[in-house]
């Protein structure tokens, strides 16, 4: 789960764990990754822009 900490800013601390993301070249969204099996989680339709927290592959 999250880390929030205790300090209540209603915001993440640190990165998402066992997640990646990669930018379909197909359909040009960012699609996020399950690290340990493979599988493809979620596509962000909403926005151009990439997931906050989730970390980048080559």
């Amino acid at each position: 789960m999250a880390t929030n900490g205790k300090s209540g800013d209603n915001r993440r601390h640190g990165a998402v764990k066992g997640r990646s993301q990669v930018k379909s070249p197909k359909t040009d969204i960012w699609v996020k990754k399950d690290s340990e099996t493979g599988r493809f989680i979620d596509g962000k339709t909403s926005s151009k822009t990439p997931f906050k927290g989730v970390r980048k592959e080559n």
